[in-house]
């Protein structure tokens, strides 16, 4: 485990450095179109990594409560740390992968990259190019204090991608929906439902009852458009309420599947 600072010297554990930089400047395009957060919110973070998003919305009102889900164990531990080591803050870290069912599945982890480790590597695996694209649009669009990555040739983007996917590894992580949390926890509101889990989105958001969605006041996710699943996403959404939607691509990410969806009811 190692520390760092983001870009306004916030301290937080991680496991790779620059990695934490790059999720901090992630977190920034998940916080508009509407998105919001007010003293007294309940926050889920679906794929809460190390938990920077998880900090980011604690530090911005009073008395918000984030429940973190992260289920692979060596990502989990510094998620755990961060909130430890930020106690002021209420942060709940939840061993548990998200899904429409309870049971155990096996999730691929990356060790040189851990924030794409995933429930589904076959959408790296179908697409060999895709990696490649990602590691483009990250090398485009650094966060300020990695500006140096543009001066690296685009050309080694492969080489770069080939590095971020040595040494793979297959966990068995526990699932659980989000309704048995929604119950577990007796929560009369979630105001935002972050999903960000290289994926496995459709399932989360199958694991909510139909007598839960009415609790849920905004959404954001990042939606893989595989097999037409950016339409299904928005139509989904839109039967559950949600008559406020947005899709972007973050910049960078232009030549890629993912988009990012924010959801809001009226």
């Amino acid at each position: 485990m190692n520390k760092t600072s983001l870009s306004d010297n916030t301290s937080v554990f991680c496991i790779r450095k620059s990695e934490a930089k790059m999720l901090d400047h992630h977190v920034e395009g998940y916080l508009q179109h509407g998105i919001s957060i007010k003293s007294g919110d309940v926050v889920f973070d679906v794929g809460s990594n190390i938990g920077v998003f998880c900090l980011r919305v604690a530090q911005r009102a009073s008395n918000v409560k984030v429940f973190a889900f992260e289920p692979i164990p060596e990502i989990f531990n510094v998620l755990k740390a961060n909130a430890q080591l930020y106690k002021e803050y209420t942060i709940i870290p939840l061993n548990f992968g998200v899904s429409d069912k309870k049971g155990v599945a096996t999730f691929t982890y990356f060790p040189n990259t851990p924030a794409l480790s995933t429930l589904h590597p076959e959408q790296w695996d179908d697409n060999p190019n895709a990696f490649k694209d990602a590691v483009k649009g990250t090398m485009r669009n650094p966060p300020n204090s990695m500006k140096w990555m543009r001066l690296i040739p685009i050309m080694f983007a492969g080489l770069i991608a080939n590095h971020l996917v040595k040494g793979k590894q297959q966990v068995n992580c526990q699932l659980r929906t989000i309704s048995s949390f929604i119950e577990e926890y007796q929560l009369e509101k979630i105001d935002l439902l972050k999903i960000d889990c290289e994926g496995a989105e459709w399932s989360v958001l199958q694991g909510v009852e139909e007598l839960h969605w009415p609790k849920i006041r905004s959404l954001v996710i990042e939606v893989h458009d595989a097999d037409g699943r950016l339409d299904k996403v928005k139509n989904f959404l839109t039967s559950k309420g949600f008559d406020k939607l947005v899709v972007e691509r973050e910049s960078g990410l232009e030549s890629t599947q993912l988009f990012n969806v924010f959801a809001l009811r009226s």
